[in-house]
């Protein structure tokens, strides 16, 4: 659930993720517009949030396109390009997100977690090359159920399909690097534990989703991610530690409790990546500098006072404010039920809110 400040300063929410993407569409938000999420201590604008990245950067008048397939050496760029930034890996941010995400779209991501799981399983049942295969192709499986969480939280479709997306989009790169991870960690273990430790916090996270969402071939992906991750390795390595944990308590609810608490490391971890390797800094390019005609001309109304604890919900509006090219006392139709809060006029030419 989220909330908004519109530009009368006042608050509107709780609302769904739909209810925030509808505002943006129907631009009566933008990347500037202050915004809290349900478990956040802080508000921030929107462009903050990887859910809305793809409906914010179609209105800023870029096409959204996959990204294009890189090599090592754009792949050593984007590693110093990250590191020269910095990041912050915010442990209980990326939980919180990620309990708003499976609370809102439950079933499929459960689903999507207990087939990818199952399947898993199974195949470590299969005579002779059933342990193998299940090593092996765990990354593949791993990259497909990533890809679908991440399709999720830009905003795109997704179904349980996606769990194979692995197999369709990238099966080479994920199969190659599944081997070489599994072969690399298990020396480091065997050899002094601490290097193996190292390698699957430094690889097992994110290289699934820099193959299928960076078009990275195994290697440059995996170096990438290990450059990048060893910068703060030990923010990752409790990021882990905790999805690991998560999972695990699923455990103790009669086995079956996996299915529910998995999928909210696997979304944490997600929107780890995003935090570190994501649109982000293409975003707030594209906001210094807007092209001529933008729909979003870049609102910037006063945060309010934070408080120790999130904002009260005595102070929530449901109603729509005047848009600021009407005057103060104008008010929506639909002054009694839920509606959008006013957005700063097009360039173009506003049209009348709902």
């Amino acid at each position: 659930m989220y909330k908004i400040i519109g530009v009368d300063q006042r608050e509107y929410g709780p609302v769904p993720v739909e209810q925030v993407r509808k505002w943006i569409a129907e631009g009566r938000a933008n990347a500037q517009t202050k915004a809290w999420s349900e478990g956040s201590s802080e508000w921030k604008t929107l462009a903050d949030f990887p859910e809305f990245a793809d409906l914010l950067t179609a209105k800023g008048g870029v096409a959204q396109l996959p990204p294009p397939k890189i090599g090592a050496p754009d792949a050593d760029k984007l590693a110093a390009a990250i590191i020269a930034r910095d990041y912050r890996v915010d442990i209980g941010d990326c939980f919180s997100r990620s309990w708003n995400l499976v609370r809102d779209n439950f079933w499929l991501l459960v689903g999507a977690t207990a087939v990818a799981l199952v399947i898993g399983s199974l195949l470590w049942f299969v005579p002779a090359l059933g342990i193998p295969a299940a090593v092996f192709l765990a990354l593949v499986f791993q990259g497909g159920l990533q890809w679908l969480f991440l399709k999720r939280v830009r905003g795109e479709p997704a179904d349980i399909g996606d769990v194979f997306a692995g197999f369709s989009l990238a099966f080479v790169p994920l199969l190659l690097a599944g081997i070489v991870v599994h072969v690399l960690v298990g020396i480091g273990l065997a050899l002094c534990i601490v290097p193996g430790i190292y390698l699957i916090v430094a690889w097992r996270m994110f290289v699934p989703l820099l193959i299928v969402d960076r078009r990275l071939e195994f290697w440059p992906a995996m170096e990438l991610s290990r450059k990048v991750v060893t910068k703060h390795w030990w923010q990752c390595f409790g990021l882990l530690l905790l999805a690991v944990l998560v999972g695990l308590l699923g455990l103790l609810g009669c086995v079956v409790g996996i299915f529910f608490t998995l999928p909210i490391a696997v979304g944490a971890t997600v929107y780890a990546y995003l935090d570190i390797f994501g649109v982000k800094p293409a975003i707030n390019e594209l906001l210094a500098a807007p092209t001529p005609g933008s729909a979003l001309t870049p609102a910037t109304p006063p945060e309010p006072a934070p408080t120790e604890s999130a904002p009260s919900k005595a102070g929530s509006t449901s109603s729509a404010p005047a848009p600021e090219t009407s005057p103060p006392a104008a008010t929506s139709p639909e002054n009694n039920s839920l509606s959008a809060p006013a957005a700063p006029p097009p360039q173009s030419g506003p049209e009348n809110p709902e």
